[in-house]
């Protein structure tokens, strides 16, 4: 089985891009195992981690593409692609399913038209799994924009999202 070629390795990475992954490793250059502050800066600086800072990131701290590539791909809360102004992450852990989440996040995908890893009709949500928030004992749980909120009901969340969306 063959991979395709990312868009990194087509085209050089843009200025801006290129400035803030120098930028995080600039920051971070006295650290030993960086690559996590090194991703969370880039991503705090953009938004997301796009493809193209990878090979920038590959030479400036001497790792393969394929290590960074599976750093970002692994943790869940590194994004590849930009994301919408409001994030909703659904918990899909046990706890949260046995208190309704799957009928919430169908109520979810309803709504706002996609599906995890995607973004609403109108490009004001991006909807996000997640594996427990820790608030089991008050689960169903989601996150807004990093605000954790439990024992979400289709009506809460849909009032969460008239507020935040």
């Amino acid at each position: 089985m063959t991979t395709p070629a990312s868009p990194a390795a087509a085209q050089p990475a843009s200025d801006a891009v290129k400035q803030a992954a120098l930028n995080a490793v600039n920051r971070y250059a006295g650290q030993k195992g960086n690559l996590l502050p090194v991703l969370h800066d880039i991503q705090h600086t953009l938004g997301y981690i796009p493809d193209d800072a990878v090979p920038v990131l590959s030479e400036a701290l001497q790792l393969s593409r394929a290590e960074i590539h599976g750093v970002i791909t692994f943790y869940p809360h590194f994004h590849p692609k930009p994301m919408a102004p409001t994030v909703l992450e659904m918990c899909r852990a046990e706890s949260c399913q046995a208190m309704g989440a799957n009928r919430l996040i169908d109520h979810a995908r309803q709504k706002l038209g996609c599906d995890f890893h995607e973004t609403s009709q109108n490009g004001q949500v991006s909807l996000e799994p997640v594996y427990c928030l820790g608030l089991c004992a008050q689960s169903p749980a989601v996150m807004v924009n990093g605000q954790p909120h439990a024992r979400v009901t289709p009506a809460k969340l849909d009032k969460l999202l008239d507020k935040g969306a």
